[in-house]
């Protein structure tokens, strides 16, 4: 499946390689905008040296200019790779069709390989278009989050890690419990898609017949299980923020608490990045 998919990247596969190198740089740079920033305080203001403030604050904003760039560029490429990718297996999934022999048009019903033109591949051109940004962006910056949380101080890094841990098993439970939501949602799409097209197809039938209200309600019913499902999964999919603000502001506590604990008994030893010196 993997492969078929990746087979429609084609003509776009220059895109899709640059796409998640613009969105390294970008990480890159607001990683080292930190350190910039502690040689301002360290080597510039506490030290009254303005020239090492304007040096310094010039590198910042070259450095905050290059992640815009690189930004800017990585949603460019990404953009370009997931829309063409998704037409060309929308074109690939038509030409297949074509193929179909009288036992496969039997199986695959009209409604389903409309829904599965339209709604499936514009999740899949989502989804591919999140890989190359998102799925680079975030275990990137984790890394190198963490790298300079080392740097900084082991111990206090482990309430880091611990958070890290408790927000992996609740979004893994979370995406577990919609993952199956979202399937049954895939087939109600289905419902509603062969509604729609029997009301259109055989409209001189239903008015000849009238069953206009029988129709209705019947469109009726597919909306509104469609709907609840909907519902449903997004309200399980709404505890994401909550959860991630509880663990962010929790190790936030934490990191204040045991480092006010570790200062005021002697136990920290803060450095300074770039001057390597404890205050």
């Amino acid at each position: 499946m993997i492969k078929t998919l990746l087979a429609q990247i084609r003509q776009y596969k220059k895109d899709t390689l640059l796409a998640p190198l613009c969105t390294a740089g970008e990480v890159l740079m607001e990683v080292l905008i930190p350190f910039v920033t502690a040689a301002i305080i360290d080597r510039g203001i506490e030290a009254g040296d303005m020239g090492q403030v304007y040096r310094y604050g010039a590198l910042m904003l070259a450095l905050a200019l290059c992640s815009l760039c690189f930004g800017v560029a990585a949603g460019r490429f990404s953009a370009r790779a997931s829309t063409g990718f998704a037409c060309n297996l929308r074109d690939a999934m038509y030409c297949n069709v074509q193929t179909f022999s009288f036992s496969n048009i039997d199986k695959f019903s009209t409604a389903g390989l409309v829904t599965r033109m339209t709604t499936d591949v514009t999740n899949i051109q989502n989804a591919f278009q999140m890989m190359l940004r998102i799925a680079v962006r975030a275990p990137l910056m984790l890394l190198c989050s963490m790298f300079m949380c080392f740097f900084i101080s082991v111990r206090l890094s482990l309430i880091f890690l611990a958070g890290i841990v408790v927000l992996g098993v609740a979004l893994a439970a979370i995406m577990l419990r919609t993952t199956g939501i979202f399937n049954q949602v895939f087939r109600k799409y289905d419902d509603l898609n062969a509604s729609v097209q029997e009301n259109i197809s055989a409209i001189r039938v239903v008015k000849a017949f009238v069953r206009e209200g029988y129709e209705n309600e019947k469109f009726k019913k597919a909306v509104d299980e469609l709907y609840r499902l909907f519902v449903k999964a997004e309200s399980l999919l709404a505890l994401n923020n909550p959860i991630m603000m509880l663990v962010v502001y929790g190790s936030i506590l934490a990191l204040s608490w045991f480092g006010a604990h570790f200062i005021g008994g002697g136990a920290a030893k803060e450095r300074i990045v770039l001057g390597h010196h404890p205050r």
